[in-house]
């Protein structure tokens, strides 16, 4: 189903029951008519971040039901899926497959290694400074490989959320691979979350870098424009960026718009 200009609910698979199964009961017997799409916050398998912390995309986690749930949704409901692009699960099989053979892996180059990103192996405080961070510190966990020795690797977000390297044709090839399949899955438009945090370059913020960035965007969009869905960059920054993304002809999402129509509404102002 095409995404439409009517309104959306953004709800996890568990928020409304226990399951997708819930979800699409109590819409079709209460918002039928006032609701025209859903957002479905991540419903696959996650190690953290309720759900942004994805191991595959293609599964729905157990607790929540199947595709045939999905799909059953998309039928009635034009819908919009989560794609976290800078990061994926320290407990998906890409990382495990990676720690167990290192450089022999067929992802020795997935995640970003601080040995072949910074010129010496190490950022200097200077760089660091740079980083437009989520930590007081240098975004990176310290990894163990089974080979007992240990390096550093990017982790902008919680340990479990680690970044992927977009300089690398795997990664390329999973992101092109995960969009192809969530599309036929029944999304109508998919949700780039945290996006601007995906291209790294040392001696940066590291931080919606250009025009790199515009070549992700563009790369996504191509993908799904084959398939019919489009693409929703998420960004939670200052509106001049937003303006940037609008002009290049994309939509923009910000949680915060939200909040500030309820308050808007409740202050009168």
């Amino acid at each position: 189903m095409s995404a439409e200009n009517k309104v959306m609910l953004i709800t996890y698979a568990d928020s409304m029951g226990q399951n997708l199964e819930d979800l699409k009961e109590v819409l079709d017997k209460h918002f039928k008519d006032a609701v025209g799409g859903v957002h479905i916050l991540p419903f696959f398998p996650s190690s953290a971040d309720r759900g942004f912390a994805p191991l595959t995309y293609r599964e729905v986690d157990p607790k929540f039901g199947d595709w045939d749930d999905i799909q059953a949704l998309a039928e009635n409901y034009y819908l919009m899926f989560d794609f976290m692009v800078n990061h994926i699960s320290k407990q998906s099989e890409y990382f495990k497959d990676f720690k167990q053979h290192k450089d022999d892996s067929k992802y020795s180059d997935f995640f970003i290694r601080y040995k072949d990103f910074w010129e010496n192996g190490e950022p200097t405080e200077e760089e660091v400074d740079l980083i437009y961070k989520r930590k007081p510190r240098a975004p990176y966990i310290d990894v163990d490989f089974a080979d007992g020795t240990t390096e550093k690797i990017w982790c902008t977000f919680a340990e479990e959320q680690l970044d992927l390297n977009m300089e690398s044709e795997v990664v390329k090839n999973f992101i092109r691979e995960s969009l192809e399949f969530l599309a036929e899955q029944g999304a109508s438009i998919i949700r780039l979350d945290a996006f601007a945090y995906a291209i790294k370059k040392a001696g940066t913020s590291c931080f919606f870098i250009e025009p790199d960035i515009w070549e992700l965007l563009d790369y996504c969009k191509d993908i799904l424009a084959e398939k019919d869905v489009e693409i929703l960059p998420e960004i939670h920054e200052h509106h001049s960026i937003q303006l940037k993304i609008a002009e290049k002809g994309h939509p923009v999402y910000d949680f915060s718009l939200p909040m500030l129509l309820l308050h808007s509404i409740y202050s009168s102002t």
